[in-house]
């Protein structure tokens, strides 16, 4: 039998922790070999199912991602969990470091929680977001879950990594006010009233309810609104359901493949104005050109629109 492959793109898809952790860091990182290593893992593609979790802080998002996983490792299924935290604007890391309270979680070997910063990213997803999931898929795990930090404004950018996109609300916090601020009302396929235990359960139901009657969509998808109690596992098994009859309803649908190209060609627009801005970056004297430029904007000696006329320019020459 020929030997195995030491290469990390190889040991990726034979599903080693330590390899899937190393191509993280890679990409994350953006270190020398980052685009060759995405190029061979994308060959190794397994059609994983990604679920996008998002909604308003305090809605109980990771409780349900914690007991979803569960769940899915009762049914065999090996999980993926990339947790986009918010980041210090200084340092760039998580905060929360490698979520130390998924404690239960971080003992079974066919769960990989990884951590991602947002490293000022609006959206709530990690720059590198998307090539996790990427990683993770060739690495075996059938079931991906994207919890974002819940923000507000821009969080809609979920369902650019996400085949199906899940709303966690809560009663009595003007979720329903916030939902609409961010155009979440748009992108959920699967709306959860989680702390359903809560006084104003009802009354939150009823106005999701209207706010989704006007609000057709293009799929014929009536989105489901369930109510679930995740730290007492209640809802959970409704929640799985739904999930799996949009995947079934969506699977072969013209609208999802709509849906994939849309989603690709914002990874392309994405992965270009990297490349663009790290060609610009890495040009010389751009460094001392970028600290004089960021020196005459700090003293309003200067506007930023017109540094980064200057920069083009210079990237021109």
């Amino acid at each position: 039998m020929p030997a195995e492959s030491n290469k990390l793109s190889d040991r990726v898809s034979r599903g080693e922790p330590a390899a899937v952790a190393r191509a993280i860091s890679k990409i994350e990182d953006g270190r020398s070999g980052a685009a060759a290593l995405m190029k061979e893992i994308y060959q190794h593609s397994r059609g994983a199912l990604v679920i996008g979790i998002t909604g308003a802080p305090g809605a109980g998002k990771s409780s349900l991602v914690d007991k979803l996983a569960l769940l899915y490792r009762q049914r065999g299924e090996r999980v993926g969990i990339v947790a986009v935290d918010p980041s210090s604007p200084f340092s760039g890391g998580a905060i929360l470091g490698d979520r130390i309270r998924m404690q239960t979680l971080g003992l079974d070997e066919g769960v990989f929680i990884r951590s991602m910063a947002t490293r000022g990213n609006l959206g709530g997803l990690a720059r590198a977001t998307v090539d996790a999931v990427a990683i993770m898929d060739a690495a075996g795990y059938a079931k991906i879950i994207v919890e974002t930090v819940g923000v507000g404004q821009d969080e809609v950018e979920v369902v650019k990594a996400a085949d199906v996109s899940v709303v966690v609300l809560v009663p009595g916090m003007g979720d329903d006010i916030q939902a609409i601020k961010a155009g979440i009302m748009e992108i959920g396929d699967i709306f959860v009233i989680n702390k359903a235990d809560r006084d104003g359960v009802y009354a939150t139901e009823k106005e999701l309810e209207l706010l989704l009657s006007l609000a057709a969509r293009d799929d014929g998808w009536d989105p489901p609104i369930l109510k679930t109690v995740a730290i007492e596992n209640q809802g959970l098994e409704a929640l799985v359901e739904a999930i799996d009859r949009f995947h079934q309803t969506q699977r072969d649908a013209a609208l999802n493949s709509d849906r994939r190209r849309a989603i690709a060609r914002w990874r392309i627009i994405e992965l270009l104005r990297e490349k663009l801005l790290d060609r610009v970056l890495d040009s010389d004297g751009s460094v001392a050109m970028l600290n004089r430029l960021a020196d005459e904007v700090a003293t309003r000696r200067r506007d930023p629109y017109s540094a980064v006329e200057e920069i083009i320019q210079a990237a021109k020459s």
